[in-house]
């Protein structure tokens, strides 16, 4: 990694743990008996994939929910469900990134949508007394954007708005779908394990 001036970070899965078993188990305790299949590690399909994208908001979405479970659920319960997926950020990596911010353009490219980031996500970031614009010069939300990773669309959105240079920019992912896709604009990469401690690879 040489000649860094941006350094992009998706979000669940490299600066949040997450708990995709527990999201599961939560949604079926409200009925919805077959959220397995619409529910990946990565990927999202259905109105999961619809609400990720932006195909649909998130007050259509809670509609689409209780018509597939057949029960007056309320928005809080669908809602607290879904933030189920999220646990924490990590205290030592808000502190990395302030760090970078020193140094380096950040940038959150994440597949994400409006009911995890505007109320928990928001509450997470909140640990050191900071809020999100704190920590990044620019968010990229799908949701936000019409478009998830790893489609290339999404990186060339990123591109022509922010006029980075891919070569000249670190982007770290959990998903080798989407480093792969990254990697063919010339983004420098790095594939984040899970719960990964990446700051080595800063020289901190």
């Amino acid at each position: 990694m040489k000649n860094i001036k941006t350094i992009i970070f998706d979000l669940g899965g490299v600066l949040m743990d997450l708990d995709k078993q527990k999201c599961i188990e939560a949604f079926e305790d409200l009925g919805f008996s077959d959220i397995t299949e619409y529910l990946g590690e990565y990927e999202q399909k259905g109105m999961f994939m619809d609400l990720e994208d932006g195909t649909i908001s998130a007050t259509e979405f809670r509609d689409e929910v209780r018509k597939h479970i057949g029960e007056a659920i309320t928005d809080q319960q669908i809602d607290e469900a879904f933030n189920r997926f999220l646990v924490e950020i990590p205290e030592q990596k808000l502190t990395l990134l302030r760090q970078l911010h020193k140094s380096y353009r950040l940038f959150m490219l994440s597949n994400t949508n409006p009911i995890m980031f505007e109320s928990r996500i928001p509450e997470l970031f909140r640990i050191q007394g900071l809020n999100i614009p704190d920590y990044f010069d620019k968010l990229y939300l799908s949701y936000q954007l019409g478009v998830t990773k790893p489609s290339p669309k999404i990186f060339e959105k990123i591109i022509a708005d922010s006029g980075i240079l891919p070569q000249e920019t670190l982007f770290l992912d959990d998903s080798q779908k989407n480093i792969d896709a990254a990697r063919k604009f010339g983004f420098q990469t790095y594939l984040v394990a899970p719960r990964e401690d990446f700051s080595f690879i800063f020289g901190l």
